[in-house]
């Protein structure tokens, strides 16, 4: 492993804990809050998200284009294997890694901090047809958003607008849009406002990856042409 890569890889390790706290982290703190209300709850956790999320972008796309999500880096490997422009095979599977092992340390990071087991696997099922819809959509949704900002040249509009669009998903998606895979395994290791029970979580990925599989599609209909293709998603990286 290079200098470059092995840089890259605790950036996306780091982003995804910090992006794993804030979601739990955020829905711990807003269940002690409001504990009467699951609509306010809710939206404490998506603004805290939302707002972290585009924080994150901020500060480590420089660095590995801030992925933070096994279905854009995928994508970024998929729509740029012909060109060179994108992820490689290895760099893939380092990725992938540093982001789930990201997310279930920024599980662990949250419930410590509000004194709670570090691991206390989640009751919470989310199943159902309905909730995979809502996951394809979400998932979909985010690829052809970040997608449509690299090849269109508009990289710099990617912190608001994904953490807009995450944060508006959370409303419009009936599974409240997980929408990554990394996020997902994560979040089963907490009994909290934000988990998910391990049982849930092999639905919910493969509706993640149905939404990788029509995003890829719609990127390639609506932007066809390489002329301002992304390097790795959301911002360039340094090389």
């Amino acid at each position: 492993m290079n200098a470059v890569l092995w840089r890259r890889l605790l950036a996306e390790f780091v982003g995804t804990g910090l992006l794993v706290a804030a979601v739990v982290g955020s829905g711990i703190m807003a269940t002690r809050l409001s504990p009467g209300d699951v609509g306010l709850r809710l939206l404490e956790n998506s603004i805290a998200t939302a707002l972290a999320l585009g924080a994150l972008i901020l500060m480590l796309g420089p660095v590995s284009g801030a992925h933070l999500n096994p279905v854009v880096s995928a994508a970024d490997w998929f729509l740029g294997r012909r060109t060179g422009t994108g992820l490689n095979g290895r760099d893939l599977g380092a990725y992938i890694a540093a982001q789930t092992t990201g997310a279930i340390g920024g599980c662990a990071l949250a419930d410590l901090m509000f004194r709670l087991p570090a691991v206390d696997l989640s009751a919470t099922n989310r199943t159902g047809g309905h909730l995979w819809l809502g996951e394809t959509v979400a998932t979909a949704g985010l690829l052809l958003l970040v997608f449509a900002l690299t090849r269109s040249g508009r990289t710099a509009l990617a912190p608001a607008a994904v953490g807009a669009y995450i944060g508006a998903a959370y409303w419009f998606t009936s599974s409240t849009s997980f929408a990554n895979p990394a996020v997902t395994i994560g979040r089963a290791f907490t009994d909290t406002f934000a988990g998910i029970a391990p049982a849930s979580v092999p639905g919910f990925i493969a509706a993640q990856l149905a939404g990788l599989v029509v995003g890829v599609v719609l990127v390639a209909a609506l932007y066809p042409a390489p002329a301002v293709i992304a390097r790795p998603a959301l911002q360039e990286h340094t090389s």
